[in-house]
């Protein structure tokens, strides 16, 4: 275990070593690479902000809204045809828009269950085997300016559902 510490302790300082290595064997000015890629990655931040913007000022409106709730109570009848724990439907509907959203209500659905409930491993299990969709796609898209995500957008809402289906049907079979 004290060798894994050591170890990931000295990672990064030793990739940073190697690049400047690299760097002067190469006869490459590292200093003014590396303040070319600063600037164009300023660059990016500014091209995706307005993205960020509007994917908070929605998840926010999702939340103080009750449309989360309204949501709910019409697939309803569909999540208990699938014997989906409904105390799991926040979380599968914001998971594919919010990571910090989801992260607050797996939380609370972790400190509301408990950590080793059948609801609880799901939660957990949603978390691990599924993605912030609609805001990795709306990032990576806008921040190299492709348009056109549909299919992009479909395949990628197929795994998450996917991913939380599975995530409910292992956990009910494991315990």
């Amino acid at each position: 275990m004290k060798v894994i510490n050591y170890l990931s302790t000295i990672a990064v300082p030793m990739v940073i070593l190697c690049i400047i290595v690299y760097g002067i064997i190469e006869k490459k000015k590292v200093y003014d690479t590396f303040l070319e890629g600063a600037k164009e990655g300023m660059q990016v931040v500014i091209n995706i902000f307005p993205t960020l913007i509007g994917i908070f000022l929605a998840v926010g409106a999702l939340r103080s809204s009750g449309i989360l709730d309204l949501l709910i109570n019409l697939i309803k009848p569909i999540i208990q045809i699938l014997k989906i724990p409904a105390e799991i439907m926040p979380l599968a509907l914001l998971r594919p828009i919010s990571g910090s959203a989801s992260m607050a209500i797996a939380t609370d659905i972790i400190s509301q269950s408990g950590v080793d409930s059948t609801i609880g491993l799901i939660a957990s299990t949603i978390m691990g085997s599924t993605e912030t969709t609609l805001y990795t796609i709306a990032l990576y898209t806008s921040a190299v300016g492709i348009k056109k995500i549909r299919f992009v957008l479909i395949a990628a809402l197929i795994a998450d559902i996917t991913g939380m289906l599975i995530s409910v049907a292992i956990c009910r079979l494991m315990s």
